[in-house]
């Protein structure tokens, strides 16, 4: 049964994210079955995917369709932010942990189902400084696995593409000093990876079991150095769910959160995206947007 605050939508495809050329086609046939209009975009340029959300919501749609990755949905979800507008995502990307994060099908024709029989649950969004984001900023590896990978490569080889490149930059990582807090209550933690998260997953693995999109808290979660095998036992035992995953983490959470590194200056990757440097301010916006999820 169709929400009935929805009567009308725009559908926002990011084509340039992996397979997003081939799979908006897709899209557009499975929309065209629900029982409202959906006005649909493909846009492959992603300098224009702002413009082309602000033009959409001139037009007062009830629900915001966003097709593409973590990384698009992180980047246009502000725009929702104040609006009297559901969001509903289809998962297009490489790793897609927001929408594992909310519990939605990985596929197409799955994600659309929710949006004809699902229901708005209204969700936190997490804070660099300023910056909304969906998921997960992370620092360390990451930042430096999303500012060097090739587009070509995740595009063709998908998550395998992105696993191998990442076990490249592992390579030529080094360890950092992770500052959680300001003065002399600070905390000082050798760190290999940190994850500022609102959800549980990233890079497609839950890795902070202590964050939820709605618990009105963000979770500062640290995998401890020096040595880079704890990181890598981390990411292993995550994904085989082994307790072995909490012997080299420590978490911090609460509403607003002061984060820094020494050295100071470190990039840190929203949603796969660099585009900050520490010293942050980590906050929670509790409840801010409204998303479509299964019942």
């Amino acid at each position: 049964m169709t929400h009935p605050r929805i009567a009308s939508a725009a559908m926002i495809v990011n084509a340039r994210s992996r397979r997003g050329q081939k799979l908006f086609a897709q899209a557009c046939a499975f929309v065209g079955d629900l029982p409202f209009p959906v006005d649909a975009h493909a846009v492959e340029d992603p300098d224009e995917l702002e413009a082309t959300v602000l033009r959409a919501l001139a037009r007062g749609p009830d629900l915001v369709i966003l097709g593409g990755g973590d990384g698009t949905i992180s980047g246009l979800v502000d725009l929702l932010v104040g609006k009297d507008v559901i969001l509903g995502v289809l998962p297009l990307g490489t790793a897609n942990s927001f929408s594992r994060s909310i519990g939605l099908p990985l596929d197409i024709a799955g994600a659309v189902r929710v949006l004809a029989d699902g229901e708005p649950r209204r969700i936190d969004l997490g804070m660099i400084d300023g910056d909304y984001y969906a998921n997960c900023a992370a620092m360390g590896i990451s930042p430096q696995i999303a500012a060097t990978v090739p587009h070509w490569l995740k595009k063709i080889a998908g998550r395998v593409g992105y696993l191998a490149w990442a076990v490249l930059q592992f390579f030529r990582f080094h360890s950092f000093t992770l500052v959680v807090g300001e003065g002399d209550r600070a905390a000082h933690i050798k760190a290999v990876e940190v994850r500022i998260s609102n959800g549980p997953f990233h890079g497609g693995t839950e890795v902070v079991e202590g964050a939820e999109v709605d618990s009105g808290e963000i979770v500062v979660q640290a995998v401890k150095g020096p040595f880079k095998r704890n990181l890598v036992k981390n990411w292993v035992a995550s994904f085989f769910r082994h307790d072995a995953r909490h012997e080299h983490t420590v978490a911090f959470s609460g509403k607003s959160m002061r984060v820094d590194t020494i050295p100071s200056g470190m990039p840190i990757s929203i949603d796969g995206e660099v585009l900050a440097h520490t010293p942050v301010t980590a906050h929670i916006a509790a409840g801010v947007i409204e998303v479509m999820v299964p019942r």
